[in-house]
């Protein structure tokens, strides 16, 4: 799991984000990321609608998934961001571990967070 520091804490900060940031599109997900120059690490929340998918045990687990990947890049970031994966289908919750990977780091590369 991803450690407490490398979360986003309140609404104000995540709508930020939403607000300014540059958005990488995929059919599965968004990624909105901005520098953040004012903290010392990179923090991350992952937003799924319950549009998406209805069952919070679900949504949980595509969270999860997500979270750890995306934990295991942290020191491989160009600097210090605050991203938001958006979810877009619930084709993440069957889509294998390798796939996963590799959509999520293509999109991290296209935003120019990844080295």
């Amino acid at each position: 799991m991803i450690n407490f520091d490398n979360r986003f804490h309140g609404h104000g900060s995540l709508r930020f984000v939403y607000k300014n940031g540059s958005a990488v599109r995929s059919h599965l997900m968004i990624i909105k990321s901005i520098q953040n120059k004012h903290r010392h690490n990179s923090r991350v929340a992952v937003v799924i609608s319950k549009k998406v998918i209805k069952g919070a045990v679900r949504r949980n687990r595509i969270r999860r998934r997500l979270y750890e990947h995306i934990r295991s890049r942290l020191p491989q970031l160009n600097g210090v961001y605050d991203i938001a994966v958006i979810v877009l289908s619930a084709e993440l919750l069957t889509l294998p571990a390798g796939d996963l990977s590799a959509q999520v780091d293509q999109l991290l590369s296209q935003a120019n967070i990844i080295k």
